[in-house]
Formats: C-alpha cells, sequence, structure tokens
C-alpha cells in the first residue's frame, strides 16, 4: 500500500476546495500559479483514473459545501478507491506518486512564513526555555522575577 494515497486524497480535498471557492468568488487575489497547475494535474490525474466515482464526487461535494476536511468516511473511500486503481494500475501509481511528491516539495518551497506587522515567522521549529529560575519568551513585557510582596505587607 502506497502511504502517498493519503497525501494525495488531501490534495485533492484541498483542490476542491479552491475551486469551489473560486465559483463563489472568494478565491484569494494572488494564487500561485505553479502550486495551481501542479494541483490541476493531480486533480485531472485522480479524476481521469476514478471517473465517476461516488467517493470522488462526496469528496466534491463536502468541499463545496465549505467543509475544512472530508469526512472520515469519505477520506476512506477515496483512499480505498485510489489505493485499488494503484493495485490494478502500477503506472497510474507511479504518476500518483510523482505528482504527490510534486506537490510536497512545491509546498514546501511555497510555502513560506510571513507575519504582519510586529509579528514573528519562523519556517522551523524554535525551542525557548528558562533555566534557574529564569523568565524567557519570544517577546516579553515586563517581567519581575523574584518574590512578589504578600498582601498587607510594605513593599521594600
Amino acid at each position: 500500500m502506497m502511504t502517498g494515497i493519503e497525501i494525495a486524497v488531501g490534495y485533492v480535498f484541498a483542490w476542491a476546495v479552491r475551486k469551489a471557492k473560486r465559483v463563489a468568488g472568494r478565491a484569494d487575489g494572488e494564487v500561485d500559479r505553479t502550486l495551481d497547475t501542479a494541483m490541476d494535474r493531480l486533480d485531472d490525474l485522480v479524476g481521469r483514473k476514478l471517473g465517476e466515482d461516488s467517493a470522488l464526487k462526496k469528496l466534491a461535494e463536502e468541499a463545496a459545501a465549505g467543509q475544512d476536511r472530508p469526512s472520515d468516511r469519505t477520506r476512506r473511500r477515496v483512499h480505498d478507491a485510489l489505493d485499488e486503481a494503484v493495485e490494478e494500475d502500477p503506472g497510474f501509481g507511479a504518476a500518483l506518486d510523482s505528482a504527490v511528491k510534486e506537490l510536497q516539495s512545491l509546498s514546501r518551497t511555497i510555502g513560506g512564513v510571513s507575519a504582519g506587522d510586529g509579528g514573528a515567522a519562523v519556517g522551523g521549529n524554535v525551542g525557548i526555555r528558562a533555566d534557574h529560575g529564569s523568565a524567557a519568551a519570544w517577546t516579553m513585557g515586563s517581567v519581575t522575577l523574584g518574590n512578589p510582596p504578600q498582601p498587607g505587607t510594605p513593599e521594600g
């Protein structure tokens, strides 16, 4: 069984969501054409292979309905349909694997990070920790370390 099938299902659903948003006129103004083209290729590849498969239709319906992700049942059904298609046609499996790898590569390249005013953008892991009674944070306002004065006692 090919692990890329699960990823392919996610990309096909994401593409269906983007298409539904375009039809509704809510697509982002700056849609990346390279990523769009690669997603279109994957959608076309899957659509030609699965054709009028009811699971694929249901996936498109859920995307058009505005769901953030496909239902577990629909995801499993599309996964199973793709898995069967890969078993029956190794050439399709290779093409699907290639399309998924291309999208993953583009997503990493294009999917850079950004932040608004006063924000911080990180494209990897960040580790922040405090040792020995200190305080640590990416950004930090006023910080007082030590024991606060007890209620009712004069501050030193």
